[in-house]
């Protein structure tokens, strides 16, 4: 398992995770395709996940876009693992090298999600619920 730092753009391979994406019901594949093709500076860091040459899983880090109380954060986003590779510590690994990455400049990390699985992926990252913020957990460091 190999984690790749992004800088130009999505891999070649990246339309698999997308079409996995899109066939489970999620959309944030593409919106993560639609961000990197606009050329925004979006992403603070885009990290991918390969195994024996194939990408397994994507995800990135950007400014957390509604800080409640002016102190920085930074939100994980567009976190992707293609089925054929959960259960064998590709998003932790993925997820690691994220809170890694943000921790390096803020202390508070955010997520937000509003699925079961993936809340209960975070929290056992270590990220805590809140309520009545943009996000719905965080991280402090």
């Amino acid at each position: 398992m190999q984690v790749v730092r992004l800088q130009d753009g999505l891999p070649e391979d990246f339309d698999r995770l997308r079409a996995a994406a899109a066939a489970e019901g999620w959309r944030h594949m593409d919106r993560l395709s639609a961000e990197v093709e606009a050329g925004a500076p979006v992403f603070l860091a885009l990290f991918a996940v390969r195994e024996g040459g194939g990408l397994s899983g994507i995800g990135g880090l950007t400014q957390e876009p509604s800080p409640d109380d002016g102190a920085p954060a930074l939100r994980l986003r567009r976190l992707y693992v293609h089925p054929d590779a959960r259960r064998r510590g590709v998003g932790r690994t993925l997820a690691s090298a994220l809170i890694q990455e943000g921790l390096d400049s803020v202390r508070r990390l955010t997520v937000h999600t509003d699925d079961a699985h993936a809340e209960a992926f975070w929290r056992a990252q270590g990220f805590a619920l809140v309520s009545g913020k943009a996000w719905n957990l965080e991280f402090r460091g």
